[in-house]
């Protein structure tokens, strides 16, 4: 969806836990094409695996639009470590691909928890300005062939 339209919401409730889920889709000049998911509600051992399934098939429907994925945690609550693995688990292949998730403000409880995981594949950002900042300096970088990748392909033989 390049229309700048959110996608169909999804709200779920799982025993006392709402999350609620929404992509939206959107050009910005310095970045191009970005798809952020807005989740608000909690996410408990009741939801973890639906959370990072949604989250996992975002990011591969971004990937394959040519978007960057964002998530956005403004309005969202980790309840436990089943919470944070599923985090993990969603953003495995960016890890695995030298790239990280820009997770845009998260409460200070999450930010804590999230610094204290230390998630290759989750880079968190205090507002939705320094997450476009870095994207636009990543690709900057990997424009001019200094980016991560290009460093490890130049490294071999």
């Amino acid at each position: 969806m390049d229309n700048g339209q959110p996608s169909p919401a999804r709200a779920r409730r799982r025993g006392s836990s709402l999350l609620f889920l929404q992509a939206l889709h959107e050009r910005r000049p310095e970045v191009g094409g970005l798809s952020v998911l807005k989740a608000s509600g909690t996410v408990d051992a009741a939801n973890a695996m639906e959370f990072s399934e949604v989250l996992a098939a975002h990011i591969a429907h971004a990937d394959q639009a040519g978007e960057h994925p964002v998530l956005d945690m403004t309005e969202m609550y980790l309840a436990c470590a089943a919470a944070v693995r599923s985090l993990d688990r969603a953003t495995g292949s960016l890890a695995f691909s030298g790239r990280a998730l820009p997770v845009v403000q998260p409460r200070p409880q999450i930010r804590e928890a999230l610094r204290t995981a230390g998630l290759p594949g989750v880079r968190v950002h205090a507002t939705m300005a320094s997450a476009l900042n870095t994207l636009e300096a990543h690709r900057d970088a990997l424009d001019t062939g200094r980016g991560p990748l290009t460093t490890l392909r130049r490294a071999g033989p």
